[in-house]
This record gives C-alpha cells, sequence and structure tokens, in this order.
C-alpha cells in the first residue's frame, strides 16, 4: 500500500513538472506574437503621447499614456474623458482592432493547445520524457518491444518509448500505462534528445533492423558515453562480436524474451538463458557495491531473499564455489548468480 501511494505520488509530481515544462515550451511557440503585441502596445503609448501634447490634450506623462494604450486595447474606459480631436479618437477604435490581430489569435490557440495536450502529442511527451532520470529507453515497439515495455512497467522502471510508425497497435495501450511515447525516427539525434538521452541509464534497442539498431547505439553511446546498451542482433555471433568489441549488451535471435532485455537493461552482466522447463534461467556477475542492502549479509540471506542461488563468492582475489549460507557478502565482493530475469533485476535493484 505504502509502495502504490508513494508511485503514485511520484506519478503526480512528474506529471506537474511535465506541464510546467510543456507551458514553458508553448509560451515559447508565442513568443513572437507576445513580442509584436508588447512593440504595439510601448509604441502606440509613446505616439499617443507625442501627439497629446502636440494637439494641446496632454497627459500626465508617459506611463500614463501606455496605461491608455493598453486599456483602450481591450475595450476598457481608460479613467479620463474621452479625447476632442479626431486622431486620438482614432486609437480607442484602433488599437482594439490591433489587440485582436496580433494576440487573440495567438491567445485562443495558446489556451486551446494548453487544455487540450493531445492536439500536441509529440510535444507533451517530450516533456513528460524530459522529467525522467536514470531511467530506460526503449526504442521500437514491435512484438518484442511491447513485451518488454509491459515487463519494464511492471518491475516499476521509469520508460521514454520512440516509435517511428504511429500505427503500431501497441503504441496507444503503452501510452496509457503513462509511458512517454515519441512519433520520430530514432537514427536522428533529435529523437534522442527528445527521450532524455543525456539522463537514461540504459537504452534498449528493439527494433528488427541489425544496421539501424547498431546505429542508433553507437549514436546514444556519443552522446552519453556512460549509457548501458542492450541491442537486439538476430545474428549470434555478431551479437558475441559487439559485446567484446563495445561493451554492448547484444542479444541474439535465441534469447528474444522480454525478461532477459528486462534484465539487461539493470545493468545485469548476463549470460544466454537457459530454459528448464519452460523456465529461462541465466548465469549473472554482480559486483557488490556500497549502496547494496544485501552487504555484510549472509549468502542464505541473499537466496533466500532474492530466490536465486549464489554459486560462486569471491573475495580478496579468492573464489569460493558454492559457497555456505553462513558465508558473508561484502562491499566489492563479486557474486555469481544463477536465477530467473525477475529475480536478476531485484538482487541489481538491490545492489543500486
Amino acid at each position: 500500500m505504502a509502495k502504490h501511494q508513494a508511485g503514485t505520488r511520484k506519478h503526480r509530481w512528474q506529471h506537474l513538472r511535465a506541464s510546467i515544462r510543456d507551458t514553458t515550451i508553448l509560451l515559447g511557440e508565442f513568443r513572437s506574437a507576445l513580442l509584436w503585441f508588447s512593440i504595439a502596445i510601448l509604441g502606440g503609448g509613446v505616439l499617443f503621447y507625442f501627439l497629446s501634447n502636440l494637439l494641446n490634450e496632454p497627459v500626465d506623462s508617459l506611463i500614463e499614456s501606455i496605461y491608455i494604450v493598453l486599456t483602450v486595447t481591450f475595450l476598457q474606459p481608460p479613467n479620463r474623458d474621452f479625447p476632442h480631436h479626431i486622431v486620438l479618437q482614432l486609437f480607442h477604435f484602433l488599437m482594439p482592432v490591433v489587440g485582436i490581430v496580433m494576440l487573440a489569435q495567438g491567445l485562443a490557440d495558446f489556451g486551446s493547445l494548453l487544455f487540450n495536450r493531445r492536439a500536441r502529442s509529440k510535444e507533451w511527451e517530450m516533456a513528460v520524457a524530459s522529467t525522467l532520470n536514470k531511467h530506460v529507453i526503449l526504442v521500437g515497439l514491435g512484438h518484442l518491444g511491447y513485451r518488454v515495455a509491459l515487463k519494464l512497467h511492471e518491475i516499476g522502471e521509469q520508460i521514454a518509448a520512440i516509435e517511428f510508425n504511429a500505427d503500431t497497435d501497441t503504441l496507444s495501450v503503452v501510452r496509457n500505462l503513462g509511458i512517454p511515447v515519441i512519433h520520430e525516427d530514432a537514427t536522428r539525434p533529435s529523437s534522442l534528445e527528445a527521450a532524455n538521452v543525456k539522463e537514461a541509464r540504459t537504452i534498449i534497442l528493439a527494433s528488427q533492423n541489425d544496421a539501424m539498431n547498431l546505429q542508433i547505439a553507437l549514436k546514444a553511446r556519443s552522446m552519453n558515453p556512460k549509457i548501458n546498451v542492450v541491442i537486439r542482433i538476430f545474428d549470434e555471433d555478431f551479437a558475441h562480436a559487439l559485446q567484446d568489441q563495445f561493451g554492448f549488451i547484444a542479444l541474439s535471435a535465441t534469447e528474444m524474451a522480454a525478461p532477459v532485455f528486462a534484465a539487461a537493461a539493470s545493468g545485469v552482466d548476463v549470460t544466454n538463458p537457459i530454459s528448464i522447463e519452460g523456465q529461462l534461467l541465466s548465469l549473472a556477475r554482480v559486483i557488490v557495491s556500497e549502496e547494496a542492502s544485501f552487504a555484510n549479509k549472509t549468502v542464505g540471506y541473499v537466496e533466500d531473499t532474492y530466490h536465486l542461488n549464489v554459486v560462486l563468492l569471491r573475495y580478496d582475489h579468492h573464489s569460493e564455489m558454492h559457497p555456505t549460507d553462513s558465508s558473508i557478502v561484502h562491499v566489492g565482493d563479486t557474486l555469481a548468480v544463477l536465477g530467473g530475469p525477475d529475480e536478476l533485476h531485484r538482487l541489481m535493484h538491490a545492489n543500486e
């Protein structure tokens, strides 16, 4: 219950930040109309001031003159008598027209888009993505990408998705989960920037095009050198070569299970999974961090808490195969654990 309430508060805060970001973008789009309106009011005020003095109907100050022009623009009566000279009278009829032409349409559009964000889906999704931090970017919402998105959402990961095909049936389902989906070509740096790649922890390339996946992976790594890359590659040999050369977590066609991608997205150094009685199991290597909740706990505690098997404990350049339940896990030790993707993901979160 407490976890659900915390998640709700986090979602509301994220939505508020996205709304502020989106409104800022909107104001930027209408800055030209606002600028010209301001120039018209200030220029009209200055002109009215000099003309009123020239025509012997002076106002007390330039500020008052600008105020008069502003009030008549919005069809409000100024706090002075109606001028006698026709030239000054024209201000009371022309300025409202200027206001309608230069500002009214812009304000109407602004209000419509502000309160109907669905009409600006792309900008809104970008605003939501800009609020994410240490999140996962998922490129491609095909059959695999969709299942990966559901799995990541299920285990509580923050996600921003990029999908070029707006007709994808799964797109609306993913958006309904609160996941921002940016409709753009992921090979363009602007799409990665829209997904806030510089603050992302991991990017998953789940499209069916190996060349495109590699191209996006290299661009993402150039924009964020620390980002973890999980890439879908159909050729198993090529997958292993990418892993050796670039440090990518490259999963081949034999590893196309959404839970495996989800576990890899958490930064697990994981081996190819094997299926036992329909259950996928992988061997993963974990270096115990200072923030690990299981630091200074026993191996038995790790196995019972995370429902996996510790097959090796390495410390002080010494490896202990099949360590006993009473062996203590210290910061800096290396664990080799065997478990399913969900269990490995939970362990990695506890290690962050």
